[in-house]
């Protein structure tokens, strides 16, 4: 068994994990949103890509897309994505391996994008700080930062509880145990992964082990930390459904406007 920092193993298993997530249906919302705050928009910077499908997906569409990723995993899958993809696009990706809060590419974009609960990877002040200014300082006059994470009243509604996933392919079968432990002063919660990859060649099982610490957040903070980052709150909704937020609403979604004042 195994006992690694976070995403190094995890990454390999990522996207097996996440096959049944819906990445053409988030990205069609997603490029929604742009258009609907920012209709001029061409070239977006990706915080926290992953392994690549969404930037890839919203490169289809006709935009220019940059994913930033610190996981060197997750950015080869992406990059072995790109070389081998002949699917219209292709030519308009980029990808640098980094941390997002402290990245600094000398390239505004029209749009900064950060899905899938990387915000919430965030845990302290000074890391939401640090990552709304890479944020801004990637933006063009205008520009917008639509992300999502986990949504305070719903996370202390609707308590995080014990999950297990299982997913297979021809060569593996892996099965996710994850365990929360929630630290109420701190807005966080430790997912403890528990992983066991099972060869289906050969019956051998590998384990590995991974904390996930999650913040969760309120509105109140999300605006202000806005305001700190010369930024406007412009939108806030539940992910993907468009429903307003509330006591129900796990993933929020939330638009930043990039205004050249320091006070809103």
């Amino acid at each position: 068994m195994t006992q690694s920092p976070i995403f190094d193993d995890y990454a390999r298993y990522y996207n097996l994990l996440y096959r049944d997530k819906n990445y053409q249906t988030e990205a069609d919302y997603v490029a929604g949103l742009i258009q609907r705050f920012n209709p001029k928009a061409q070239s977006i910077l990706e915080l926290g890509s992953g392994t690549g499908i969404h930037a890839a997906l919203l490169a289809e569409k006709g935009f220019s897309v940059h994913g930033v990723e610190r996981s060197t995993e997750m950015i080869t899958q992406s990059l072995a994505m790109t070389h081998k993809s002949m699917n219209s696009g292709h030519d308009r990706l980029a990808f640098s391996e980094g941390d997002i809060r402290h990245i600094r590419l000398n390239t505004q974009f029209d749009a900064v994008i950060s899905l899938f609960h990387v915000i919430s990877y965030q845990t302290t002040n000074n890391d939401v700080s640090a990552t709304f200014r890479t944020a801004r300082e990637h933006l063009n006059p205008g520009g917008i930062f639509i992300f999502d994470l986990w949504y305070g009243p719903a996370v202390l509604t609707d308590r995080p509880a014990v999950r297990i996933k299982r997913m297979a392919d021809d060569e593996i079968e892996v099965t996710r145990i994850a365990e929360p432990r929630m630290h109420p002063n701190e807005n966080l919660v430790d997912v403890n992964y528990h992983v066991f990859v099972r060869n289906l060649q050969d019956g051998q099982v590998t384990e590995l082990r991974e904390i996930h610490s999650m913040r969760y957040f309120f509105k109140p903070e999300i605006e202000l930390f806005s305001n700190q980052s010369r930024f406007q709150l412009i939108h806030g909704e539940e992910w993907f459904t468009g429903n307003p937020l509330g006591e129900s609403t796990w993933g929020a979604c939330f638009c930043f406007q990039a205004i050249e004042s320091e006070y809103v």
